[in-house]
């Protein structure tokens, strides 16, 4: 893809990352480090898929902001930075990560992965967690409706007006299940295999409306679709969503990953790359 000059506009939420996590369910905590210290997370005593490397994964396409020109070994866009700064903290240097491609859907089934982790916007829910492990978050999420200008849900302002649309998103995401669970409508949600099958759809006309992540809402209605507009974002049910960097189940990387990243927003790291990399919303009016 080619990077845009405009200025994107999304939320800030690396401040209260940590009191999310505090709030999370305590049933089933992350797993942390052992009582051995430090020392169980140097590099020398992690168990890596390839010694001395860091395997991370990640979808292809990568879009923007996540991911700039589809390449996410330049360390630009929020999530490439991310990776590379959770890399760090656990001693790997930038020549020491490898990255490779796996679709968003294969990455969330059970089953043995080719990765130490994988960062793809991948939403925290108590069903994934069943079949993968999730390191503490990293970045807080809403879920917004785009639409057309011409389209009969542009400019509405409540969800009980569109419970008559015809809605879409990517099949296995948070954002379908906001369609599902939230907005409630009367007409059969459509799935798409990629966002890019879905903003395809939105542009023949197909959908009224597509629900996606409100930082790919932004570069959607920005960058991509001309005369696409923001709709709105949906509310939050219960804890506030969240994207967590994804390991095979009972990984024994969990625990080092998830203590990195909180250190990670403990020392305001997290919330300087979303100032510098997705920026503050302004815009998305809440749909009630």
């Amino acid at each position: 893809m080619v990077r845009t000059p405009r200025t994107l506009t999304f939320a800030t939420a690396g401040a209260v990352l940590l009191a999310v996590a505090a709030c999370a369910p305590q049933d089933e905590p992350a797993p942390r480090p052992s009582a051995s210290g430090a020392a169980a997370c140097a590099k020398e005593n992690l168990g890596t898929r390839t010694p001395g490397k860091l395997t991370i994964a990640t979808d292809e396409p990568a879009y923007q902001p996540w991911f700039v020109d589809d390449k996410p070994d330049n360390g630009e866009g929020f999530e490439s930075a991310v990776a590379y700064a959770v890399a760090e903290k656990l001693g790997y240097a930038r020549d020491d990560v490898v990255w490779t491609r796996v679709k968003f859907d294969s990455a969330i089934a059970p089953g043995p992965k080719n990765f130490d982790f994988d960062i793809n916007q991948f939403s925290v829910t108590e069903e994934r967690k069943q079949a993968v492990d999730f390191s503490a978050p990293y970045y807080l999420v809403r879920q917004t409706v785009i639409a057309l200008k011409s389209s009969k849900i542009a400019g509405k302002t409540a969800l009980a007006d569109l419970r008559g649309a015809k809605l879409g998103a990517q099949v296995g995401t948070t954002s379908y299940q906001a369609i599902t669970d939230v907005i409630k409508p009367t007409v059969e949600p459509q799935v798409y295999n990629s966002n890019d099958d879905a903003k395809k759809a939105l542009q023949n006309g197909q959908l009224d409306g597509l629900v996606v992540d409100l930082p790919t809402a932004f570069y959607i209605t920005a960058a991509e679709i001309e005369d696409a507009v923001i709709v709105g974002q949906l509310p939050q049910v219960g804890t506030p969503e969240a994207f967590g960097l994804l390991l095979d189940k009972d990984s024994p990387l969990t625990g080092c990953v998830s203590e990195a990243v909180g250190q990670l927003s403990a020392d305001g790291v997290l919330k300087q790359l979303e100032q510098q990399w997705l920026a503050q919303v302004a815009g998305a009016p809440e749909l009630t």
